[in-house]
């Protein structure tokens, strides 16, 4: 579903709007410009001379679409998606292969309210700010929100990370056949972000796919046969 997807690239400008990584500041978070898309943090990315580095990674988990009712239409249905961002105060780790980014993996109080922080401001720009409403235009309502954090408690093993899983219901695809072109009401997404945005370019690469459907001339006639 193209709804799904454009539900984490419209998200992925609310907490990283273009405006702002062009100016170099404004960002919405405390992860600033390192908000990734479906893809983990580089190690070039972080700040080596800081404790740790906020970050954001964003996620299409899950997505669905089923009828209404028993008796409901073939276009009568209701869509739902899940968007995990994950949330985590990132360092640089090293074992036997090598650098690689993880979450910092130390009890700290302090680190811990600013990783609540982190998904507090999530929460705030995607349901209530003015920006948000890029991403509310695609979702009719959030059912749930969790906050899964990352532990192996038996081993007293905790990891400053945080999996916001947004359990929402969205609108379905709606493809114009003779049109062509992104459906609805992702096309409308497109219409309203950014001309350099990164989601936007990521749709526009998308429209491509899903040409016009040339219908066949209609001819004249009725349920019993052509007219004589």
């Amino acid at each position: 579903m193209l709804a799904a997807e454009a539900l984490r690239l419209a998200a992925v400008e609310v907490l990283c709007p273009t405006a702002a990584s062009l100016a170099g500041s404004g960002f919405p978070t405390l992860a600033g410009r390192l908000v990734y898309d479906s893809r983990a943090a580089a190690i070039e990315d972080l700040d080596r001379t800081k404790p740790y580095t906020p970050t954001l990674t964003l996620h299409t988990a899950e997505s669905g679409v089923a009828l209404r009712g028993a008796m409901a239409a073939a276009d009568d249905t209701e869509a739902d998606a899940v968007l995990d961002v994950v949330a985590q105060l990132a360092v640089v780790a090293d074992d036997d292969d090598g650098e690689f980014v993880d979450a910092m993996a130390e009890t700290d109080s302090d680190a811990r309210l600013v990783l609540a922080a982190l998904c507090a401001q999530v929460r705030l720009h995607l349901e209530r700010s003015q920006d948000g409403g890029l991403w509310r235009t695609l979702v009719r309502r959030i059912v749930k929100i969790e906050a899964q954090t990352f532990a192996v408690p038996n081993l007293g093993l905790r990891w400053q990370r945080v999996t916001m899983r947004f359990h929402c219901e969205i609108r379905d695809d709606y493809f114009d056949m003779t049109g062509g072109g992104l459906p609805q009401p992702i096309r409308r997404l497109y219409e309203a972000l950014p001309a350099q945005s990164y989601a936007k370019a990521k749709l526009a690469a998308l429209a491509s796919h899903f040409p016009a459907e040339v219908l066949p001339p209609f001819e004249g006639g009725d349920a019993y046969g052509p007219e004589t």
